[in-house]
């Protein structure tokens, strides 16, 4: 039986020029990759211009795979005024709602607006949200694999490290694990960073496992810019196991430059399923 899979595109930063050599070749990945969803975890705009919205939302349609789009901080108004008075506006005409969530026997996935008004760069979650992502969790069937999708990240990246994490992230982690999630996803740094559970807290006995990652961006990287990864990310499920896939634009293709495995449940990765 095949795994079922999700893929995850994050910062698409459409706006800058058009590039139908990676769209082409992105439609023919995830073609082949055959995922369940198609996860867009924000600034899926580069200006939050209409046409730009209009342009992400034929892009990521194109993919013909169900869709679950999420604000970034790109995807609200530049000026002041307007970031208050019509923040969601233009994300709203081409993207039902901003906290989506997809439901299937196998995968339950939460999106998450961590996107703020009043912050021009960093992103928060209340309460309320984490109690929702509770509550859905709990209404899931029995053995769906439960996902969390965000735009600001939770774990910091190896470069541009004065770019800050969500607000409050430890507790907003902590609350996301304890909420039932296995996976937790995001973007915002344009690289990508992955890693379990139990590589960053010590716990005695043995602990559900979540997986945490940062994304790399799926836009054209900035070239002043040092450590920005153009990239996506696609993972498979299985019963025991998490597997993680990191792809890279390289050379003219869409290039698999990370494989890595986590396990699922309570028992440490098994060599053999």
């Amino acid at each position: 039986m095949p795994p079922l899979r999700v893929v995850q595109l994050s910062d698409l930063h459409v706006g800058t020029r058009e590039e139908p050599e990676v769209e082409d070749a992105l439609r023919s990945l995830v073609g082949e990759l055959d995922p369940e969803l198609v996860v867009a975890s924000g600034d899926l705009t580069h200006r939050n211009r209409t046409g730009q919205h209009d342009r992400a939302a034929r892009l990521l349609r194109s993919l013909e795979r169900p869709l679950l789009a999420i604000p970034g901080n790109h995807d609200i108004p530049r000026a002041p005024w307007l970031r208050f008075t019509s923040t969601f506006d233009e994300f709203l005409r081409v993207w039902p709602e901003t906290e989506p969530t997809h439901r299937s026997e196998g995968l339950v996935v939460c999106g998450l607006n961590s996107v703020r008004a009043w912050k021009q760069q960093g992103g928060a979650l209340r309460r309320a949200q984490i109690d929702h992502v509770a509550r859905t969790f709990a209404e899931a069937p029995e053995g769906a694999f439960r996902m969390v999708a965000l735009h600001h990240h939770l774990l910091g990246a190896p470069w541009r490290t004065a770019k800050r994490t969500i607000a409050d992230r430890s507790k907003v982690l902590g609350a996301l694990v304890d909420a039932g999630a296995e996976l937790v996803v995001s973007g915002h740094v344009h690289q990508s960073v992955v890693c379990e559970r139990r590589e960053f807290e010590v716990t005695p006995g043995l602990v559900r496992a979540t997986t945490v990652v940062t994304a790399p961006g799926l836009g054209q990287p900035r070239p002043k810019r040092r450590g920005e990864a153009r990239g996506l990310h696609a993972f498979e499920v299985y019963k025991n196991a998490l597997r993680a896939l990191t792809y890279a634009w390289l050379d003219g293709r869409w290039a698999l430059v990370a494989d890595r495995r986590f396990p699922r449940g309570r028992e440490p990765l098994a060599l053999v399923d």
